[in-house]
């Protein structure tokens, strides 16, 4: 009997610590939200935005948020291909649910708050970060290695080239290369450590979670993955056409296509909460480069982020208390086993 007890009086003395803990998680995560909200709503205005959208029709609207939804359905399909490439046995609905979830995060700097996908996949499944960061890393470098071939792919087929748009492609292309391979990214881990000669774990942590990425080099599945994000990223680069259509600005399909990528990937590596500024200055500018005034452009870039970054912020929102509530139940599913 004093056997049996001792496991419940181990749980009754966890629990409290535990709830407190995931608690303290939850608000820190909420306050990171709703700061980069705020930062965001200062930086592009918001009340000048929603009277831009505002002109748009009811349809043109509903067509700019559905190709967004290509996209990230795309991107939800993807992940859900590599997670079950390294191992884990979750379905598609949960994968979407993470995926979808840490979309709430993208207002993070540097976009680290996405890292919430890997504690929910630790409370459901018992993986712990080390095991799952590879998943994170492969799915940033499908994105830079897809959005650097639209790059280049655009910009040969455009009537002219952005300029700047080929070191970024090839930047893009770089970081992608270096991430998907893994003896090489764990090479450059192993430097850094003996560089600094400081944090061993964390280095010994990110050298194994680098080692761990060989898992995605499987032919089929690469393609597929490629394949989605090509489609789902071109979705998107099509919806910022249409729009500079309805506005009166026709500079061709694959110039705004090219426009579009360029200035999400400026913006991106910049590090800034959702490449704010970046994405923005980038394409107004390269906009005015190809004749189009600014009362256009301004209003045009205000929309399409709006139809993509806060479509995402606003989805993720959404199923963010989804994917906590269902990680919750997750962690206690574990438990009693």
């Amino acid at each position: 009997m004093m056997a049996a007890d001792i496991p419940l009086r181990k749980s009754t003395r966890s629990a409290p610590p535990r709830r407190s803990r995931d608690l303290l998680i939850a608000a820190g995560l909420l306050a990171l939200f709703m700061a980069g909200i705020a930062g965001l709503a200062a930086a592009t205005g918001w009340r000048e935005t929603m009277e831009q959208i505002t002109r748009l029709a009811g349809w043109q609207a509903g067509v700019l948020l559905a190709l967004s939804l290509v996209n990230y359905i795309c991107r939800g399909l993807r992940w859900h291909i590599f997670a079950r490439r390294l191992g884990l046995t979750t379905g598609l609905v949960q994968n979407l649910r993470h995926f979808f979830g840490g979309f709430a995060m993208i207002v993070t700097p540097g976009r680290l708050g996405e890292l919430v996908r890997m504690r929910w996949l630790k409370r459901e499944t018992g993986w712990n970060m080390e095991r799952t960061a590879p998943l994170m890393l492969v799915d940033r470098a499908s994105d830079l290695a897809v959005m650097a071939l639209i790059l280049g792919l655009s910009v040969a087929l455009a009537t002219g080239a952005v300029d700047g748009a080929i070191p970024v492609m090839f930047l893009a292309l770089a970081a992608a290369f270096i991430v998907t391979r893994p003896a090489l990214l764990a090479a450059i881990v192993t430097r850094a450590f003996r560089i600094t000669g400081r944090f061993p774990r964390p280095f010994a942590r990110a050298r194994a979670a680098a080692l761990s990425l060989d898992r995605f080099s499987h032919g089929p599945a690469l393609a597929a993955a490629i394949a989605l994000g090509v489609m789902g990223w071109l979705a998107e680069g099509y919806a910022f056409h249409l729009l500079l259509g309805w506005m009166g600005a026709e500079i061709g399909l694959w110039k705004s296509v090219s426009i579009f990528v360029f200035a999400t990937l400026a913006g991106g590596l910049t590090g800034a909460p959702g490449g704010i500024g970046g994405a923005e200055a980038a394409m107004i500018a390269l906009l005015a480069m190809d004749g189009v005034p600014l009362e256009t452009s301004v209003p045009a870039t205000a929309i399409i982020r709006v139809t993509t970054l806060w479509f995402a912020i606003g989805i993720g929102a959404v199923v963010f208390a989804w994917a906590e509530r269902q990680s919750t139940r997750g962690a206690h599913a574990l438990e009693e086993r």
